[in-house]
């Protein structure tokens, strides 16, 4: 096979391989609401399955153009927060915070620290009206929402 022939059958393998389309992501809380489907999707959220009377805040919000996403623990402070990449898969709310615009507190110690650095997934499922259960890599709670907004 000469390599004019050689390089139109690599092309025409490439043509027919699968496209996986990106899934679709938000850039606005009204972009997230309209993804979604739910005009007033909550954007913040309570632990409710904690085991040390301190639950976990997680709000989405909207800075400089960039949605966020913020975690905060009772009583201890900001454990992290920064601009997130907020998208579906799957029927899921996948969120991911954006490499080098996390901000650490006081409430992280060094193991959030490096698995959040590195990023992570986290995985938001709605479990009811007013109920979600947001997990990743070996941590998974049940939330319950705050109307703030």
């Amino acid at each position: 096979m000469d390599c004019r022939t050689f390089r139109l059958l690599i092309l025409l393998l490439f043509a027919a391989a699968p496209v996986h389309a990106a899934p679709p992501c938000a850039q606005t809380i009204r972009d997230l609401r309209a993804l979604l489907g739910d005009p007033s999707f909550p954007l913040r959220w309570r632990e409710t399955t904690m085991d040390d009377g301190k639950p976990l805040v997680v709000s989405i919000f909207e800075r400089d153009g960039a949605l966020f996403l913020s975690f905060v623990k009772t009583d201890e402070g900001l454990l992290a927060e920064g601009a997130s990449a907020i998208c579906t898969r799957d029927g899921e709310l996948e969120a991911r915070f954006s490499p080098g615009t996390t901000t650490f507190g006081p409430a992280a110690h060094w193991g959030t620290r490096y698995l959040l650095e590195g990023g992570i997934d986290f995985t938001l499922t709605r479990v009811g009206a007013a109920q979600a259960r947001i997990e990743t890599m070996g941590w998974s709670a049940t939330f319950a929402a705050l109307r703030s907004d």
